[in-house]
């Protein structure tokens, strides 16, 4: 089994009243992957972190092996939602994979 952990800062124009909306929606579409992508297990959204972190949202995945990295990131469905739901809103990606 592999984890697939991203979490992000929102851009500074993003607007606080705005950000539970795009949480939502971010959330949903993103745990609405697991069953589309091959070899995503389950998807996990954080969208209240403690103070002491470092980013505002992040993603937790379980994936079947090291390479359904590749799969999940190049897979339509994970491009359009990222590209809808996540990319506009969002700076200071980072990411850790690790089994």
């Amino acid at each position: 089994m592999v984890h697939h952990i991203v979490m992000w800062n929102f851009k500074p124009e993003i607007k606080e009243e705005d950000r539970p909306a795009l949480k939502a929606a971010m959330a949903s579409n993103l745990k609405g992957l697991v069953g589309q992508v091959p070899g995503l297990l389950t998807a996990e959204f954080v969208e209240a972190p403690l103070a002491s972190s470092t980013h505002d949202i992040a993603l937790v995945t379980t994936l079947e092996k090291a390479s359904d990295i590749a799969v999940y990131a190049s897979h339509p469905a994970h491009v359009r939602v990222a590209d809808t739901y996540v990319r506009p809103y969002v700076q200071d990606r980072c990411c850790l994979d690790y089994e």
